[in-house]
């Protein structure tokens, strides 16, 4: 092999690319674990936890969040979970669709593991809830620090702010990450340079890197310790959106960031906080803060304003990402989404996503009025996802990767005990707001349910009166009095192997069938992308009839008319879209006497039909050459 090749020139592309990702992943990926230290410490000593600033205690709490940053974000996802990509995407989805193709045909196995996946899923919304409030709030309450007679502007201003986020997200996760990656770039510098003066001043903290410390403080206190592990996770909030991204932005630019600049800034802010509050004890009323000089309160609240509005971005990301996989996998109506990037197929923006996320938004901040009031009601969420993740990724583990049992039994019995151990001790917020995320977690699993097991009756009363496609074939044969117009006919089916009602209905009414008809199935692969010719199947099945099935991943947007143009690519198959007509079926569901499951499901499933989005639109179908043939189904 000679090293002559076309690798040179491309490489400045390459690395110019991936400054590109990575600078955008540093505004987008990493905006909510890097504010944290906004709220962590500062709830850790909240005078209702009853836990005094003293040595010991401030050294045991710095251990736990330096090794919770360590274990949790780094080791589990940074470098294990972020391994577990479905050719490229992440999230619990991504996750649940290799969890499931591991467990293959076992039914006994499959049911668990889905339920899990669904679980965190719901979970992890109600997390994008939560995310972009708290942080927006905690960042404006530092004009509190000024002066108290601020604080009744606290409120609106962040609702002003989180509005105006939630407006931006049309213009595409990348170009909002460059707008705010220098911005994040500046953030991380900042954080590191303050704590890295104050353990200048009192570098015995640094003792915190010794996990001992966090043991024994985990020892000594007994149940104060475990309580105040609810508090301590929200150093770690973000990591399920770290992995929910990597789809965004990939995995090479966002374990760049984190080794390069976001582990290092953080390690050196909660190192510093805590010496600023061995030092001085009163500033563990809000130790972030108090390690700013007075004269730069300001400029800093406008920077952790714009930081926190960052944060929101990663969350809101994920949700995005989540929603278009939940849609393609068959857990959610069809939804419209939106490409935000020529380049990069995972940037997407989802208007409903977005518009549902800022009213819940709007809501908590109005309803829980301060950061400290939102943090009771954080934690819940993320610690139950990352626990359904833990068992998600040990399955893969052992099915695909083929690691040995005694590892996956080990690792993912230490991951899950870390895991479960955090969602115990938030429980205990239940009654403090920590049921609003369970509740939305609780509302997207029945939505998500209520879909895939409304969809699985609706495909099977379509069954029970399909004409099997071989037997309409023979018909036609012996049959040959049907009037053929010129033309090409598309029935949209969802069965390659029965004869749309809407061909059925066409015939029986207008008794004719166009020169040449194309029964076209779209189905949707648990993988994220399918291309080329993998991607189209075409079979002549003589006398004008052709079946075509085509193909997409979980992360892929159908488009019929590109398919169309494909066929021609790949088959020699040319349509002419000025003389095809596409007809759809058109259901009308109607819940039924007899009950696949309980009425009230079958009504919400209705309404859930209802309002998905046209298959027109979904499948980028020119409506001018459409026709919709209904039909009433009983559920």
């Amino acid at each position: 092999m000679t090293t002559v090749s076309t690798c040179p020139p491309a490489a400045p592309g390459m690395k110019a690319r991936l400054g590109a990702l990575s600078l955008a992943a540093a505004g987008v990926v990493y905006g909510d674990i890097g504010t944290s230290p906004l709220y962590t410490l500062k709830e850790c000593f909240n005078p209702n936890h009853g836990m005094q600033p003293t040595t010991d205690n401030v050294l045991g709490i710095a251990s736990l969040v330096v090794w919770a940053l360590l274990l949790i974000v780094t080791l589990k996802y940074v470098v294990l979970l972020m391994r577990a990509d479905n050719r490229g995407e992440g999230g619990i989805l991504a996750l649940l669709a290799l969890a499931l193709r591991s467990v293959g045909p076992n039914r006994a196995a499959a049911g668990p593991v889905l339920a899990l996946g669904l679980i965190g899923a719901g979970l992890f919304f109600g997390d994008g809830m939560i995310t972009p409030a708290v942080s927006v709030l905690s960042a404006i309450e530092g004009i509190e620090v000024l002066t108290p007679a601020l604080r009744p502007v606290v409120v609106p201003l962040s609702l002003v702010v989180l509005v105006g986020l939630f407006l931006m997200q049309s213009r595409g996760s990348e170009r909002v990450g460059r707008l705010f990656g220098p911005v994040m770039v500046v953030w991380f510098i900042t954080l590191g340079l303050l704590g890295f003066i104050q353990i200048l001043e009192r570098p015995g903290i640094l003792d915190a890197l010794n996990p001992r410390y966090a043991l024994s403080f985990l020892f000594d206190h007994g149940w104060i310790a475990f309580l105040m592990l609810g508090s301590v996770v929200l150093a770690v909030t973000g990591a399920e959106a770290l992995y929910a991204d990597m789809g965004h932005f990939g995995k090479v630019s966002i374990r760049l960031v984190w080794g390069v600049l976001v582990l290092p800034a953080l390690l050196l802010n909660y190192l510093g906080q805590a010496a600023l509050v061995l030092e001085m004890p009163e500033a563990a009323s809000n130790p972030f803060y108090m390690l700013v000089p007075g004269w730069a309160v300001m400029p800093m609240v406008v920077l952790s304003t714009a930081a926190a509005v960052i944060a929101s971005q990663a969350v809101i990301s994920g949700v995005f990402s989540l929603s278009r996989q939940a849609m393609q996998l068959g857990y959610s109506p069809r939804l419209a989404v939106h490409h935000t990037s020529d380049e990069e197929e995972g940037q997407i923006y989802v208007p409903r996503a977005n518009w549902g996320l800022m009213l819940g938004v709007i809501a908590l901040v109005i309803g829980f009025q301060s950061s400290s009031g939102l943090a009771t009601a954080y934690g819940i969420a993320v610690t139950g996802t990352m626990a359904a993740t833990s068992v998600l990724v040990m399955v893969v583990a052992r099915a695909l990767w083929r690691w040995p049992l005694w590892l996956c039994l080990g690792l993912g019995g230490v991951m899950l005990a870390v895991d479960l151990a955090f969602f115990a001790a938030n429980l205990v917020k239940f009654g403090h707001g920590g049921w609003f995320p369970l509740l939305v977690g609780a509302a997207m699993l029945l939505l998500m349910g209520t879909w895939r097991k409304g969809r699985a009756i609706l495909d099977r009363r379509l069954a029970e009166g399909a004409m099997p496609l071989p037997h309409f074939l023979e018909q036609q044969k012996v049959n040959p009095c049907v009037v053929r117009v010129d033309g090409t006919a598309i029935y949209m089916t969802g069965s390659s192997q029965t004869v749309p009602l809407a061909l059925l209905h066409n015939l029986k009414h207008n008794k004719v069938l166009h020169r040449r008809v194309v029964f076209m199935t779209v189905a949707i692969d648990d993988i994220p992308r399918v291309h080329g010719r993998e991607r189209l199947t075409v079979e002549d099945l003589s006398d004008g009839f052709y079946r075509i099935t085509v193909r997409y991943g979980f992360v892929q947007e159908p488009d019929i008319p590109k398919a169309l143009r494909l066929c021609k690519a790949l088959f020699g198959i040319e349509f002419d879209m000025m003389d095809t007509t596409f007809f759809l079926g058109h259901e009308t569901l109607v819940p039924s006497a007899h009950h696949d499951m309980p009425e009230w499901r079958e009504r919400l499933f209705v309404v859930m039909s209802r309002n998905a989005v046209p298959a027109t639109e979904f499948f980028h179908i020119p409506p001018g050459r459409v026709v919709e043939l209904g039909s009433q189904i009983r559920l």
